[in-house]
């Protein structure tokens, strides 16, 4: 299944993200030999960071990242992105940096090395500074306007969750010029606590990436698609096809892949590529294009919502033995459990919804 994502024309939608998976060009042509559609470069900054020991920590979910940029420097980049490029794909330069002079001599520079188009990343979870701009339009509008104005690539605006408005932002991006947005980076977090030493997971705030952030990164790709006319690309705890389809229903052109693949390895790319692509052949689909945005016709504001007396049904097929997930999750004390089969009083139940998600069988449902 092929997109077309700012002017680009991608093979598959499945970009692989900014991270240290794309920390050179080496790891760059891993992922464009494993099938990605394009990879985003890990950030890179005018002054590279030693890295810290250790940086990246993982509960089983989600994972942490404390590894700020590229470690490479500004012109070591000139053969990166050569050997990148020597496997004939994309390649997307991400760039950070505090003010528009910077960021825009960035960009030039990565054009010049070859970039295929530049993503900005104007947030950072290990700190408070890049947060900030990540909710000031005017001053995006400026940082971004400066970029676009000096290179003839396209440029594309990697959002924060944190934005207090996310949609005005993508507004002022697309104000400046900018050919399209990507949303959301990782998250400030701290992953965990050892209850026995009191030690974090790692000794400092990090960026939350993986399955847990996908609700949010759904909800940023929905809210810019409803308001502002932009091409998306979708990023947040994508692990596998069906993740990737929910962001393009949503809106998105595009997605990006990080955490999976840093757990996985580059054959979670391969993976992910040829499950979408037998999904789209099963329903004759050639282009992302058939199905970008389908889910936005169903999603409302909470005023349009409308209050109906639906209440939970039952199947009647056998429950699992000793099964009382729904019991348990019912709040109301709606739910009963019999032998076989559950009794539901329709006096207490409120159809709240739980109940049908919690049942391992799927035996539930919502009606009048």
């Amino acid at each position: 299944m092929n997109t077309t994502f700012v002017g680009l024309k991608l093979k598959t939608p499945i970009i692989l993200s900014a991270g240290p998976w794309s920390r050179d060009g080496l790891s760059i042509k891993r992922a464009l030999e494993a099938g990605a559609g394009a990879v985003i470069t890990e950030s890179i900054v005018s002054d590279a960071i030693i890295d810290v020991r250790p940086r990246i920590a993982y509960n089983g979910s989600g994972a942490q990242n404390i590894r700020l940029y590229s470690d490479i420097q500004i012109e070591g980049w000139e053969r990166e992105m050569e050997i990148a490029k020597s496997a004939g794909g994309i390649v997307i330069a991400s760039i950070s940096g505090h003010t528009p002079s910077e960021l825009a001599y960035l960009a030039s520079k990565m054009e010049h090395f070859g970039a295929d188009a530049i993503e900005v990343s104007v947030s950072n979870p290990m700190g408070e500074s890049l947060e900030i701009l990540a909710s000031d339009a005017d001053q995006m509008y400026l940082i971004i306007k400066e970029v676009v104005e000096h290179v003839d690539i396209p440029v594309i605006v990697k959002l924060s969750q944190t934005a207090t408005n996310i949609a005005k932002v993508a507004k002022a991006a697309k104000k400046a010029g900018a050919a399209g947005v990507s949303a959301i980076n990782s998250i400030r977090c701290i992953l965990g606590v050892d209850i026995e030493t009191g030690e974090p997971m790692l000794p400092t705030y990090g960026g939350y990436s993986g399955a847990p952030i996908r609700p949010l990164g759904l909800a940023a790709v929905a809210t810019v698609s409803q308001t502002v006319n932009i091409p998306i690309c979708g990023i947040g705890g994508i692990e596998n096809y069906k993740n990737a389809l929910e962001y393009m229903m949503l809106g998105a052109s595009a997605v990006q892949v990080g955490t999976a693949v840093m757990i996985n390895g580059f054959e979670k790319i391969r993976e992910i590529v040829e499950d979408l692509d037998r999904w789209a052949d099963s329903k004759g689909i050639k282009s992302v294009a058939e199905i970008r945005g389908k889910a936005l016709t169903h999603l409302k504001s909470f005023d349009e919502m409308k209050v109906e007396p639906v209440i939970s049904h039952s199947n009647h097929e056998p429950c699992l033995e000793d099964c009382k997930a729904c019991v348990k999750g019912c709040i109301y004390g709606a739910i009963t459990r019999l032998e076989s089969d559950v009794e539901i009083d329709k006096n207490r139940c409120t159809g709240c919804g739980v109940c049908i998600f919690v049942c391992p069988e799927k035996k539930l449902s919502l009606r009048w």
